[in-house]
C-alpha cells in the first residue's frame, strides 16, 4: 500500500539534491549508488540505463529504498523504501530533465555525459511507490 511522502520533506526530492538508492545484489547485499532524483506527487523518480547494475537488481528483485540528506541540515533527512516500476518510455525526456536540474544542462548526453554514449544506452526510468517513509529533523 503506498504512503504519502510528507509535503514538509519534499523539498529534498524537487531541489537538486543528490540521494542514494539502495537495491539488493544477487547475494543478497545491498548495493548503494549515488543518484539524481525526481518527485511527481506520489512516486520517487530515478533514472539509469539498461544493464547497469542498478536496473539489473531491480529487475531481480523491484525494491529500492532512497535516503535524501539535506545538504544544509545532515540531521534532516528522510528515507523512503518501496516497489519499483521501470519503463523506457519518457526515459530520455526525463534524464534531460534531471541534467537541468543538476547540471544546468539542456541535454543529458553531449551535456553532462558524452554524446556518443547516446547510441550506446537505453535509458530507463524508475519508478518508486512508497512503501514506508521515515523522517528526521533537528535543528542544530
Amino acid at each position: 500500500m503506498a504512503v504519502k511522502i510528507p509535503e514538509a520533506f519534499t523539498d529534498l526530492l524537487l531541489e537538486p539534491v543528490f540521494v542514494t538508492v539502495g537495491t539488493i545484489l544477487p547475494d543478497g547485499q545491498p548495493h548503494l549508488s549515488v543518484v539524481w532524483c525526481d518527485y511527481d506527487g506520489q512516486h520517487v523518480l530515478l533514472n539509469t540505463a539498461r544493464g547497469r547494475r542498478k536496473e539489473k537488481n531491480l529487475l531481480n528483485r523491484p525494491l529500492a529504498t532512497v535516503l535524501a540528506v539535506d545538504p544544509k541540515n545532515p540531521y534532516r533527512y528522510m528515507e523512503i523504501r518501496g516497489t519499483v516500476e521501470m519503463t523506457e518510455e519518457g526515459a530520455l525526456a526525463h534524464i534531460n530533465k534531471l541534467a537541468k536540474k543538476y547540471a544546468g544542462q539542456d541535454q543529458y548526453y553531449g551535456g553532462v555525459a558524452p554524446a556518443e554514449m547516446a547510441n550506446q544506452e537505453t535509458r530507463v526510468i524508475c519508478k518508486i511507490t512508497p512503501t514506508k517513509v521515515v523522517t528526521m529533523s533537528l535543528n542544530r
